[in-house]
């Protein structure tokens, strides 16, 4: 139990030291750093958390990383599927895919505005974009994984091909599926913050930004904490949802 949660906690309180020490060095020749000393930042994020326009900002931002994972997922799940169970489409489809996902999501901001125009849209796509790669390439690599006589044994049943999908594919894959959302989950917390600096009036990054124009650094540095411990927490509820899965179906295997 000391291990669990005392080192976890001792390299945390390492980092705030490192932290003050950075700030106290500064200080002397950049006066202003003192507004970004842990102190500060920790009275201005109690204050923050008993205003409600802040959990209005989190709120607006769960909400586009949830759609964006949704979308990805719609998305990067079947085209993994199709890249390792067709050899044609694969060949024709996978330099192109490896391309694109080569290209920062992030370069793609300003075409999305001209497209998709300002406001949730843009960050949408940019958001999928982002997440889609890590789902598709863990769900491809999950086929590839199968044992190849369940999948002679559904054609020797004369499965059709959504049957096997289905019914065979699918559940033989969702661990894979599950590493690809965390992994997806960690790439679109990263890209949300810039993709709501598109001209949106709600969510995190809008947040980050007025506290910048408003002079505001204790909750600047207060938000970037707040974004670090959320993003922490979707990726522990992640991993808790891919240990579940493992855990049930150990049991059911049984």
């Amino acid at each position: 139990m000391e291990k669990r949660f005392g080192l976890p906690l001792f390299g945390f309180l390492v980092a705030i030291g490192a932290w003050h020490l950075g700030v106290l060095a500064l200080r002397p020749s950049v006066p202003i750093a003192g507004a970004f000393a842990p102190s500060e930042a920790a009275q201005a994020l109690a204050a923050m958390l008993q205003d409600s326009y802040v959990w209005h900002h989190i709120a607006v931002s769960l909400k586009r990383v949830a759609i964006g994972l949704l979308l990805a997922i719609a998305g990067g799940v079947p085209l993994g599927i199709l890249v390792s169970t067709s050899p044609l489409f694969s060949r024709t489809a996978s330099p192109l895919f490896q391309f694109l996902r080569m290209v920062s999501p992030l370069s793609w901001m300003p075409l999305a505005v001209m497209v998709f125009g300002v406001g949730d849209a843009p960050v949408y796509f940019l958001l999928a974009f982002a997440a889609l790669w890590p789902i598709m390439l863990s769900t491809a690599a999950g086929v590839t994984q199968l044992d190849p006589n369940w999948l002679l044994l559904a054609r020797s049943l004369s499965a059709t091909r959504r049957e096997t999908v289905l019914r065979l594919i699918l559940p033989g894959i969702t661990a894979h599926i599950l590493t690809g959302v965390r992994l997806a989950i960690g790439i679109i917390w990263i890209v949300l913050v810039p993709a709501e600096m598109l001209g949106v009036s709600a969510g995190l990054g809008y947040f980050i930004l007025d506290t910048r124009d408003r002079l505001a650094y204790p909750e600047l540095m207060a938000a970037i904490v707040l974004v670090g411990f959320l993003g922490f927490m979707l990726d522990y509820a992640a991993r808790a949802i891919y240990r579940r899965w493992l855990h049930v179906r150990s049991v059911t295997s049984l």
